[in-house]
């Protein structure tokens, strides 16, 4: 796409309205939350149902081979919540099966040490314990009000129909193609004869049976959700993962339990922002906002002084995290959700296979797409987030709450990995500190500061404001385009305190993002 050609769109999109909403980053799965919502079932009912569904809708991004993180508000207990369902290494794992290239550049635009063979990256070596599963069970018992039947209903439903192929799919698959056509279940699956599946002039998009995964949800609704930590599913995907050279035991799955935490919380302009703790972006994005102070505090849209605030305030932050945490600057594949409920509860879900298609192992017995948490690891040894056995990485993901006066007032996260902070801190900022309303945020040209390289910027952002960011840090001029998305896929749920109404956005650029409402 030429400069002058991106410079001549005006991409705009609605936001949803009303007593309740989904916004996700495929409609589809939207919509399947909202039914959930439309039946009588809370934000975390939807949440669950949404979540479970939405592996089958974007498998590159998520699905029960992953992991995540989920930020609660609970309207009637006034108070945020966090379920904790990151990767957990195997207790066998060998470190030394990461053994560092030596006088190599990193890999895959990461920024670790090469890794003999990618290991890390892709492969069996690179799968971490899943949590999805299980932390979707959990939030559904401490917090929901439906069945785990009810809530895997839709994901089986639509695993049975097949992904549907249209463009984007096949953009996104042949993304990944590479990587996927190294494993015999991935290759068949995604590659038939050899190529993506592409849309035929009838205009009618290809489906793709995602292996046995259908078999498999059947299985999971039927049998419970610790069937895949202890039963018949548990037992295939160690058989599989073994036969592939992956340390992960039966032990291992049947020790796993996702935790419900308290939040990191902080006061910002009159809010309460309630947000993801320990090694994730949460206590970053906390830090951003102590450095910003009271800089950006205004009417309207920021101004230069406001972004200047931004970039300097993320770039400290950013140097700050990668000297005490160890981050990796990595690609991601991640889904972001939000659910409000007609009764205020609120959810901000981020899930994700980590890279696109995650380890790229489709599991043969369960159809099962599977994470390389391993990734998330520096390999060098000696390091704060060194790989080491039972232990859990650092992550980029920052599922976030918003209450003010005691009451719920926004959700929000995104996808993107290092560029998930800087979306969801200008996004709060200009909500929060610049009073704007969450479809004019998400119209705003915004800035990427992601710890290395030059400071990236929209290139529709006004120039007095470029020239200012320009005085103090080096920037380039990036466009904001459906692919990839140069400054993340975040999404907004408002509630209105006065009235009960709701309003959802998605990622302007995102073309599968949407909401629905009830």
């Amino acid at each position: 796409m030429s400069e002058n050609f991106n410079r001549r769109q005006q991409v705009t999109k609605k936001a949803v309205h009303g007593r309740g909403a989904v916004v996700a980053q495929n409609t589809l799965a939207a919509e399947v939350g909202a039914g959930a919502l439309a039946r009588g079932g809370n934000a975390i009912d939807a949440a669950v149902t949404t979540a479970m569904a939405i592996g089958g809708l974007e498998p590159w991004m998520s699905g029960i081979g992953g992991i995540g993180y989920m930020a609660v508000w609970i309207a009637k207990e006034r108070r945020a919540y966090v379920v904790d369902y990151g990767p957990i290494a195997a207790r066998k794992l060998d470190p030394k099966t990461y053994a560092v290239i030596a006088g190599q550049a990193p890999s895959d635009l990461f920024g670790w040490a090469p890794v003999v063979e990618d290991r890390n990256i892709k492969g069996y070596h690179s799968i971490a314990v899943p949590g999805q599963v299980d932390g979707m069970a959990t939030a559904l018992q401490r917090f929901g009000t439906q069945s785990w039947r009810q809530v895997m209903e839709p994901a089986v439903e639509l695993a049975e129909r097949g992904l549907s192929c249209d463009w984007y799919a096949t953009l996104l698959i042949a993304t990944g193609a590479a990587y996927l056509a190294e494993y015999e279940t991935s290759r068949a699956t995604y590659l038939p004869n050899g190529f993506p599946p592409v849309v035929g002039w009838d205009g009618a998009p290809p489906r793709v049976k995602l292996g046995r995964l259908a078999e498999t949800l059947k299985r999971l609704r039927d049998a419970g959700p610790r069937d895949y930590y202890e039963g018949e599913i548990a037992r295939k995907l160690v058989a599989d993962l073994n036969a592939g050279g992956s340390p992960i035991s039966l032990d291992d799955l049947a020790n796993y339990h996702a935790r419900i935490v308290d939040p990191v919380t902080f006061e910002r302009n009159g809010a309460t922002v309630h947000t993801v703790p320990y090694l994730t972006a949460g206590p970053t994005m906390k830090r951003t906002f102590e450095l910003i102070g009271d800089r950006t505090i205004g009417n309207g849209p920021p101004d230069a002084d406001a972004f200047v605030a931004v970039a300097e305030a993320l770039h400290t932050a950013y140097e700050e995290r990668l000297r005490t945490m160890g981050d990796a600057h990595t690609p991601s594949c991640t889904t972001h959700f939000n659910v409000v409920d007609a009764e205020g509860n609120m959810v901000a879900l981020t899930q994700t296979l980590l890279s696109l298609f995650g380890s790229r192992v489709m599991l043969p017995q369960t159809g099962i797409m599977m994470n390389n948490g391993i990734m998330w690891f520096d390999p060098e040894p000696g390091r704060p987030n060194s790989v080491a056995p039972g232990k859990r990485p650092l992550c980029n993901i920052c599922a976030t709450v918003v209450s003010k006066n005691g009451e719920g007032w926004f959700t929000i996260g995104a996808s993107g990995g290092r560029r998930i902070v800087p979306a969801i801190t200008q996004l709060i900022m200009m909500q929060v500190d610049r009073g704007l309303d969450v479809e004019t945020a998400f119209h705003l040209p915004r800035i990427d500061v992601s710890g290395t390289g030059p400071i990236r910027v929209n290139w529709d952002l006004p120039p007095d404001i470029q020239r200012a960011i320009a005085a103090r840090h080096p920037i380039e001029q990036v466009p904001n385009m459906v692919y990839p998305l140069n400054f993340a896929n975040p999404s907004c749920i408002r509630r209105d305190p006065m009235t009960g109404t709701v309003t959802g956005m998605s990622e302007v650029m995102s073309p599968w993002a949407g909401g629905a409402a009830v």
